[in-house]
């Protein structure tokens, strides 16, 4: 009997991993691939990420895969992507060849493929996605990557953040850049400690690409010289790029993604006043001015 195909990329699936049964090929991420896969006693679906440690360089995918395992497992929250276990093969001289993490399978397609159109949809996500920030906040941890890719949305308007594998405790110095150029705030860029107003600018910089199609300038899109970055004023904001966003919303994305991390509102804060914004808009939008316009 011929191994399954992933139609993708027209190569064979593995049987099977780590005792789970696989079923087909949903992704990839850093250094990874992730699959649905089957308990074969129990037949519950989960979503496994596999990464293969061929030279040292993939050590890191590694390190990430263990420590999305130890912070999805800590914090527990419909908004986040559980973790359920890890699992590692290791040689006799105890180094790891390859490793797992088996992650509840979340039905859902991500917002960079799956860009929502309507004003109301996009501030439920985004509002849906702050609460599930704060709480990886409150439990004492950043995400450090929130990006599209990263915000799955079901076909019932159920959001997921996923990817916890640059997740790290609150007031980490990391020893380099980690982050995506787009979206990465600049603190990270700097190598300074993350904070909750990271992962604020991180949220803020989607909002931006969300409701115009362009990406924020960032520190590291520009250049990483201190003193070339553009000054806040100097962006263009939701509002110059689409007439249709409401004019509090692209004036609280902008607050959002203010260079200085004090200057930026609390996860909290952000969350209000989107809910406000969304409690307008409902009441206030006809269906055609509820659609944001098609930009980039």
């Amino acid at each position: 009997m011929n191994a399954p195909m992933d139609v993708a990329t027209g190569t064979s699936l593995p049987k099977s991993l780590f005792g789970y049964e696989v079923l087909d090929h949903i992704g990839e991420g850093a250094g990874s691939q992730i699959y649905v896969v089957s308990d074969p006693n129990t037949r519950q679906l989960y979503a496994l990420k596999h990464v293969v440690r061929q030279t040292e360089k993939d050590e890191r995918f590694v390190d990430q895969l263990l420590a999305e395992y130890e912070v999805g497992r800590s914090v527990v929250n419909p908004g986040l992507r559980r973790s359920i276990d890890a699992k590692v093969n290791k040689t006799m001289l105890r180094k790891i060849t390859d490793a797992a993490l088996i992650m509840e399978l979340f039905d859902g397609g991500s917002i960079e493929h799956h860009r929502p159109t309507r004003i109301l949809d996009a501030l439920d996500v985004f509002i849906q996605t702050g609460k599930a920030l704060d709480a990886l906040h409150k439990a004492g941890f950043v995400h450090c990557d929130l990006k599209p890719n990263n915000i799955l949305v079901s076909s019932t308007g159920d959001v997921k953040v996923i990817d916890l594998g640059q997740a790290c405790k609150i007031n980490t110095v990391k020893s380099r850049i980690q982050g995506t150029p787009d979206f990465i705030a600049p603190e990270q860029v700097k190598c300074e400690a993350v904070t909750p107003k990271t992962d604020v600018y991180n949220l803020g910089a989607t909002m931006y690409w969300v409701l115009t199609g362009k990406h924020i300038p960032t520190l590291y899109t520009i250049k990483r010289d201190e003193n070339s970055f553009l000054v806040d004023s100097a962006v263009q904001t939701p509002k110059d790029l689409n007439a249709k966003c409401p004019e509090q919303l692209s004036n609280l994305v902008m607050d959002c993604v203010k260079v200085v991390p004090g200057k930026r509102p609390e996860m909290a804060d952000l969350i209000r006043r989107l809910e406000v914004i969304h409690y307008a808009v409902q009441r206030g939008s006809s269906a055609p001015a509820a659609r944001l316009a098609a930009v980039g």
